[in-house]
């Protein structure tokens, strides 16, 4: 409540609403360019470095939630046979990926002499889904605080990076719809920032990496239970993505329930314009403490692990996928 009362009645949150509102205008209808995710995520940053964050508990729990909605309501817009058919090649690269990142991750981390957890930790975010899979698996290794900071913010600085490279290089290497979009869900961490880089190369790059990023996302299941095993914390809570299933079941009734055009309109408004904010608010939660609470050594394990995976992710999917 305190940080809601703040956003409503300090200086710094009329102008936090204030940039949600200008994202959510509908400047197409007026001959006028929409708020890409890049520029919103840009736009969170200068506020984080500028303005700071009025109201960090209640942006985060908002932008967590807000994400999962525009994800489902984006399914009201896929075709499920035809998304299955177009991600059938990213799925089956995500088992090798997922299971090599990992064993990556635990050495590196072991060669670097990182703490074990952290290791563990940021390898869980670069193989399956960022912030997500290191808040979930997290409680069930019982992590520190500042083990989990650690993690979530050297992802976090590579998740922004992420957003702002893929388009153009996707652009530069003359790449399909199709490629990007897989390319985009294996190489990129979060789900967030899978779905602003797909949507700013276009539509259907943005369906086939929803899909893929969120296989992907299902592994944080097995991973949990392994972990339990691994740190022998049997009695921990398995925490699921039930979001995922919804987002599945979306795509079924789209597919096989006739759908009214206003409907389907308004839901994939929510998903586009839904994904814009979430990403100015993610760069709004980024701060200088952060960046230094970082470490040479966690951003050295997350941007080795990262090339590892993008760059034989980019040669899997040019030779493989068209």
């Amino acid at each position: 409540m305190n940080d809601l009362r703040r956003m409503l009645t300090s200086p710094s949150g009329l102008i936090y609403l204030a940039f949600i509102a200008i994202i959510l205008v509908p400047w197409d209808k007026m001959g006028l360019p929409v708020i890409t995710a890049p520029i919103a995520l840009f736009a969170g940053l200068v506020f984080a470095f500028t303005i700071k964050n009025p109201c960090p508990k209640a942006n985060k729990k908002i932008s967590k939630y807000l994400l999962q909605v525009a994800v489902v309501c984006l399914g009201f817009n896929m075709n499920l046979e035809k998304s299955l058919q177009s991600g059938a090649e990213g799925m089956m690269f995500t088992v090798v990926s997922v299971v090599g990142v990992m064993c990556l991750g635990i050495l590196g981390g072991y060669w670097l002499h990182l703490q074990r957890k952290t290791a563990y930790l940021i390898s869980s975010g670069t193989a399956i889904c960022g912030g997500s899979a290191i808040a979930a698996v997290g409680p069930v290794l019982k992590a520190s605080s500042d083990e989990m900071a650690v993690s979530l913010g050297v992802i976090f600085i590579l998740n922004a990076i992420a957003l702002f490279i893929f388009p153009p290089l996707g652009h530069m290497l003359d790449m399909t719809q199709q490629q990007f979009g897989t390319w985009a869900a294996i190489a990129i961490h979060d789900t967030s920032s899978v779905v602003g880089a797909g949507e700013a190369f276009g539509t259907e790059a943005l369906e086939i990496a929803t899909l893929i990023k969120l296989t992907r996302a299902l592994w944080i299941i097995p991973l949990a239970l392994a972990t339990m095993f691994i740190f022998r914390e049997r009695e921990s809570k398995i925490s699921v993505p039930w979001f995922i299933f919804l987002f599945i079941a979306a795509m079924v009734f789209n597919t096989y329930v006739p759908m009214p055009e206003w409907f389907t309109s308004v839901m994939v408004w929510i998903a586009r314009r839904g994904m814009v904010v979430t990403l100015f608010m993610i760069g709004v939660s980024l701060s200088l403490g952060m960046i230094k609470q970082v470490g040479v050594k966690p951003l050295l394990l997350a941007v080795g692990l990262w090339v590892v995976i993008s760059l034989s992710s980019l040669f899997v999917v040019l030779q493989t996928v068209n």
